[in-house]
């Protein structure tokens, strides 16, 4: 359904694009650096004035803002350099930005992967602590989202294939996204937006985090010539093949997808990574729960990214009520729970008669997954001997397990619709 995807598109594509003011100041003008292109311009414009009056919340949200783009565009320019495949990356999530071909790509090597990785969470960071020292309050602005636009490939000359709009049209249609459009899409952000983005910055840090918690050269060597044409690695001979047709694919590319799959198995080389990755997890949570006390104070209804109970949402034909605003606070719930500890996750395992992959699952097991301890006491992690359950034997014990029927239950306000929402949510 066509506002599904816009859901899935936004909460990657609005998690790059916040700015806000009190009521009473003047706005600055970080939406003509946004629309420009001028992300380095905008951050100087916006710390000037944040050094000028540092009461200016305005200023320094709108600083965050940019810093945020600054990230993710910086993350964007170095796939650029080392010449990231873009129809290929279209296929896995997280890289589908419209990344132009490179002609002359640098050779990209583990270590180098690893930096680009580590560049993007410490843009993150910046942009959090930032955004962490606004004061909400009052915050109000007025931005023309898919007019924003990055400059991806980093030749200062930004096209209609670097704005949001476009993203967006990629986000939701990888393989076929059509023409570039210049739509406006305007959305006005205000307080509780404000945490939005912030945990925003927390879930992609989460997940840089614990990229970098693990060794994947083993995997970086013998596939990454999948996504890139110039690898430092000791098989040199699989660059050598080229592209193929489908997707630009090789037939024989099915053999690196099963090594691929086979070398999802990577021993922890920075465990203190993990710690900083379930803190993350544990903020977003946090923040979550304020900007929807925010959210469900507002009385306005003005182009709302994300709507309480009595606005519209700017996504066209989707409706906020109230049984999914209570439903997502006991989800917000059940998964701090989880994290702390305090209950454990349903282990699908050692259960009479045993349990299809993804079926139902009995109403007292005796088991359950520590979650807490995946990320306090990390030991490798082997994807199949994860999914077959062997691999998970240090974090199971007995205890209070999370009910497969309350979030059963929880999951009825949703009406199917509940990873659009959490990708929405945050």
């Amino acid at each position: 359904m066509r506002t599904n995807k816009w859901i899935t598109a936004g909460s990657l594509i609005l998690a790059i694009s916040m700015s806000g003011a009190k009521a009473q100041e003047a706005a600055p003008p970080v939406e003509q650096f946004l629309i420009e292109g001028r992300l380095a311009d905008g951050a100087a414009a916006m710390q000037k004035l944040v050094d000028a009056d540092s009461s200016n919340q305005q200023a320094r949200f709108s600083l965050g803002v940019v810093q945020f783009f600054q990230a993710v565009e910086g993350l964007g320019q170095d796939q650029f350099r080392y010449g990231l495949l873009g129809t290929r990356a279209r296929a896995l999530p997280f890289m589908r930005l419209p990344i132009a071909e490179n002609p002359r790509p640098e050779q990209i090597s583990y270590e180098k992967a690893r930096q680009v990785v580590q560049k993007f969470v410490n843009g993150l960071t910046q942009a959090e602590q930032t955004l962490s020292s606004v004061k909400p309050d009052g915050i109000k602005l007025a931005l023309k989202l898919g007019q924003v636009r990055l400059d991806l490939n980093a030749d200062g000359k930004l096209s209609d294939e670097e704005t949001m709009s476009y993203i967006s049209q990629v986000l939701q249609n990888p393989r076929n996204p059509g023409k570039p459009t210049t739509l406006d899409f305007p959305v006005t952000f205000d307080a509780g937006d404000v945490l939005w983005l912030q945990g925003y910055c927390h879930v992609f840090s989460a997940i840089g985090e614990i990229v970098l918690a693990h060794d994947w050269q083993d995997q970086f060597e013998r596939t990454a010539h999948l996504f890139y044409p110039n690898v430092d690695s000791p098989y040199d001979f699989l660059a050598a093949e080229g592209t193929g047709a489908f997707m630009s694919f090789g037939a024989q590319n099915i053999f690196d997808f099963i090594a691929w799959l086979h070398t999802v198995n990577y021993e922890v080389s920075e465990p203190e990574r993990m710690q900083k990755a379930l803190m993350h997890m544990e903020t977003v949570i946090r923040l979550s729960r304020q900007s929807w006390t925010m959210y469900e104070a507002e009385t306005d209804d003005e182009n709302e990214w994300v709507p309480n109970a009595d606005q519209k949402s700017v996504i066209k034909g989707f409706a906020v009520n109230r049984e999914i605003i209570s439903g997502w606070r006991e989800v917000l719930d059940e998964v701090e729970a989880i994290l702390q500890g305090k209950k454990l996750a349903p282990f699908w395992r050692g259960i009479k008669g045993g349990v299809a992959p993804f079926g139902r699952m009995p109403q007292n097991p005796k088991i359950g997954i520590n979650v807490r301890k995946i990320f306090t006491q990390p030991t490798r992690f082997d994807l199949a001997l994860w999914l077959q359950g062997t691999g998970l034997t240090p974090y199971l014990e007995e205890g209070d397990i999370s009910s497969p029927e309350k979030w059963q239950k929880m999951m009825t306000g949703f009406r199917g619709n509940f990873f659009n929402i959490a990708l929405w949510f945050n």
